[in-house]
């Protein structure tokens, strides 16, 4: 903006004023962080702005406290970040909400508009008459008027309660496939959730869910990185125009004491020296080359940047190669939302535990 020629415009007092105005402004413009190039993917049925190529995990634990996973959050949007992941059991939609409105006031971020929201409805919700309310409840928790996506959290239902984990065996029930969907659609068709998906879908529950879609999934979010593929399903998902999401990229829902086998592997750690960038820069880039949005967790503001820096370079036909190669192996089971007492009543565990490679 041409100073001079604005204030001219105006005279006197009113002068002051315009003055006032163009120093805030520019000062929000000031404010605002150098904005990495991020890709953004238009989804096929999102009423809303498209979604960014990479975001943010927030999964956590309990006895992380509200201001560290809220200082996370706005540390993220800080660095450049507007995707968001957050679910209704991972406790940090509120945090998450408070951050994106700090993150306004402050003109890190235009509007509430300008990120990309997702939360997810849990298993104890999985029952039509459940799902709205289950949504109204995520949103009073953001703060929000809508969010971006919202996914079904897993192909399960158990008996409804607080959301928790794990669950018992004997609490299980039936998943009402068309019951469930048809909620999900009226939180969209009501302009709730911009677009709707599922999470921990294999394609034998996306073809339950698609044959009584009338609005299919825009998105599954399901376990993948160079350790866990998906090559199965990510075929399935681009046959349907399903966009696939990626938790656990970089392989940090190995809770057990057992490893990283993705931090850990000497495949993607020589890639990295080779390319002088890091192990999980390298797993995050080939995800993207995939066509597949990873959603990283970081608190650390500098490994939180060192995730956006993928998208401007490229892995080589041989780096691809050795990573197809590497020996696959999945970490989130259905079996460890249960606890190991009890028995299922109603269901059987193989109908939820369907691994594809």
């Amino acid at each position: 903006m041409h100073v001079k020629p604005f204030l001219r415009l105006y005279s006197g007092r009113h002068r002051a004023h315009a003055r006032a105005f163009l120093d805030r402004s520019v000062g929000r413009e000031l404010a605002r962080p150098a904005m990495a190039a991020v890709p953004e993917v238009a989804l096929r049925h999102g009423a809303g702005r498209p979604m960014p190529a990479v975001g943010v995990g927030t999964a956590d634990s309990a006895a992380t406290s509200p201001e560290t996973k809220r200082g996370a959050a706005l540390a993220a949007l800080e660095v450049g970040f507007r995707h968001f992941d957050t679910a209704a059991l991972y406790g940090t939609e509120a945090p998450l909400g408070e951050a994106i409105a700090e993150a306004t006031r402050r003109g890190l971020v235009a509007s509430r508009e300008e990120v990309f929201v997702t939360t997810k409805l849990w298993c104890t919700q999985c029952h039509p008459g459940l799902v709205l309310p289950s949504l109204r409840e995520s949103l009073r928790n953001l703060q929000m008027e809508y969010v971006d996506l919202y996914l079904v959290h897993w192909p399960i239902s158990v008996r409804p309660g607080p959301p928790m984990l794990p669950v018992k065996r004997e609490d299980a029930v039936p998943f009402d496939f068309e019951g469930v969907w048809r909620a999900m659609e009226e939180c969209h068709r009501l302009g709730l959730a911009k677009a709707i998906g599922v999470s921990n879908f294999t394609t034998k529950h996306l073809d339950k869910l698609l044959a009584v879609a009338t609005i299919p999934p825009a998105v599954n979010q399901v376990e993948m990185n160079p350790v866990w593929q998906q090559r199965t399903l990510r075929e399935y998902c681009a046959a349907k125009g399903i966009r696939v999401a990626a938790y656990s990229p970089l392989g940090g829902q190995n809770w057990i004491g057992e490893g990283n086998d993705v931090m850990e592997s000497p495949v993607l750690a020589d890639i990295a020296r080779a390319r002088g960038k890091s192990i999980a820069q390298v797993s995050l880039r080939w995800i993207h080359e995939q066509g597949v949005t990873p959603i990283p967790k970081s608190y650390n503001k500098e490994r939180l940047k060192q995730n956006l820096e993928i998208f401007d370079w490229e892995l080589t036909k041989e780096d691809r190669l050795k990573i197809s190669q590497i020996p696959q192996k999945k970490i989130v089971t259905a079996a460890r939302m249960f606890s190991p007492d009890g028995e299922f009543a109603s269901v059987d565990l193989s109908d939820m535990e369907i691994v594809e490679e």
